[in-house]
């Protein structure tokens, strides 16, 4: 356990941003693994893959419901000293993970399948796509109680134990991947469904590791089988905070969506290059990710412990960080977008079309490291509904005009990575006035114990 309503905040963001960029990175590379080894089998592989793996920001999606709702409500409970209510608010979470992992499974193998198809560029690319998901949708259903466990962990200020266990099963699937995939030391090479294979694999060890350690490393939470039952009260609590969140990562499964079918003309060569470059730009953005999840901890602490001061001065900080992070990594982006992108094919014109997406996407960085930040502060908050109105104005500055030029003629692929530009700069003004707003709102009027109380 750690008590972030002490010490120096930036001691706190830089040690929790830490690991949990650590962490994050892991959960990338459990794709980026898969898509280095899948990349010898062929453009369409590549773009199929791609195409599939966009189904984990549906899941993020929903998983962000559950996750920002314990690690608001959660590290204000402990901050306030209410450790029964933070034990409640964990079970209740972890209860509702345990259902959507379920129909996850159900959902994706009766409608996933043929959905991802559809994103598809030609037939290769669609089988591809749909032989990937049948073997990753496991991992993806796994990600809900592993993202309860790991919230419940990062509102106790607990990220080092977790971070651990996840790099683990990363080196697990790093193991797996040329196994499985192409067959090394087995002769057996089971393409595109091996990719799946290995996460889903190493996906699990991770999990039975998190629940082995969850007990060990904080005293406050513990697997209560009685308060896992529905107790629609405290669902409501979790959702009231999370569903903005989800709300938000919706809508980048939409965005990524859309870019995937206005793109698809430009043959499977563009999908496989967007697929690429975005999954670098995810890794390239884990550092504002980290600081914006360290942020939404300490900021709830905080807040429930009524210390407004350092409610401000967190916000204040992990932007500069954020900014300052963020600056470097566009330079390097911008700069030297091949060094990135180069190990992920061998075709020169799906290269081409990852590093100019990187190269124009770099100037979206600081913006983008600014949402982050942003989001972070409404999750300590309490209060992430203006986090979604922020992100929904994506869609008229970014979904409709890209729908509108996918009709239009001589139309070149470059032009909608200018307009996502455009869109994230918009965005990122809008998030900062909110932010100024709610903090006027909310934490003027901070008192120790700003948590709801406990029911039963």
């Amino acid at each position: 356990m750690h008590d972030l309503t002490q010490g120096s905040i930036t001691g706190h963001l830089l040690r929790m941003g830490l690991f949990i960029a650590v962490a994050m990175l892991v959960q990338t590379a459990y794709f980026l693994v898969d898509l280095y080894f899948v990349s010898r089998l062929g453009k369409e592989a590549v773009a199929g893959v791609s195409a599939a793996g966009n189904m984990m920001f549906l899941a993020m999606a929903v998983s962000q419901a559950i996750g920002v709702g314990i690690t608001s409500l959660a590290s204000r409970a402990i901050g306030a000293g209410q450790g029964a209510n933070a034990n409640l608010i964990f079970n209740q979470g972890m209860g509702m993970a345990l259902i959507i992992s379920a129909l996850s499974l159900v959902v994706g193998y009766a409608f996933g399948l043929d959905a991802v198809s559809r994103l598809a560029a030609d037939e290769a690319t669609a089988t591809a796509a749909r032989t990937y998901l049948a073997t990753f949708l496991p991992s993806i259903a796994m990600m809900f109680p592993t993202v309860a466990l790991g919230s419940a962990l990062r509102s106790a200020g607990v990220v080092q134990s977790p971070t651990i266990v996840q790099a683990l099963s990363l080196f697990l699937n790093i193991a797996l991947a040329p196994v499985l995939i192409a067959g090394w030391g087995t002769g057996h090479a089971f393409g595109v469904a091996g990719a799946g294979w290995a996460s889903t694999i190493a996906v699990a060890v991770g999990l039975i590791a998190m629940f082995a350690i969850f007990p060990r490393v904080q005293s406050m939470m513990r697997w209560q089988t009685d308060l896992l039952a529905p107790r629609f009260a405290e669902w409501g609590r979790v959702l009231y905070v999370g569903l903005p969140s989800a709300g938000e990562f919706f809508l980048m499964f939409v965005i990524s969506g859309v870019v995937y079918w206005v793109i698809r003309n430009f043959g499977a060569e563009a999908q496989a290059g967007f697929g690429i470059g975005g999954r670098v730009l995810q890794s390239v953005m884990l550092p504002a990710m980290a600081v914006s999840f360290s942020t939404a901890p300490i900021i709830g602490q905080n807040l429930g412990a009524g210390n407004a001061a350092r409610v401000r001065e967190t916000f204040r900080t992990a932007a500069t960080i954020s900014v300052t992070m963020m600056i470097f990594l566009a330079l390097v982006m911008h700069i030297s977008p091949s060094t990135l992108t180069a190990p992920f094919s061998p075709d020169p014109a799906v290269l081409e079309n990852a590093n100019t997406y990187l190269k124009v996407i770099s100037w979206n960085l600081v913006a983008s490291g600014l949402v982050f930040t942003c989001s972070g502060v409404f999750q300590g908050l309490g209060n992430t509904t203006p986090s979604l109105l922020s992100s929904a104005t994506r869609l008229l500055t970014f979904v409709l005009p890209a729908v509108w030029l996918e009709q239009q003629p001589s139309l070149t692929v470059e032009t909608f990575w200018w307009l996502s530009v455009a869109s994230s700069a918009s965005q990122a003004v809008i998030s900062l006035a909110l932010v100024f707003r709610e903090l006027r709102r909310k934490v003027g009027a901070a008192t120790p114990g700003d948590a709801a109380p406990a029911t039963s």
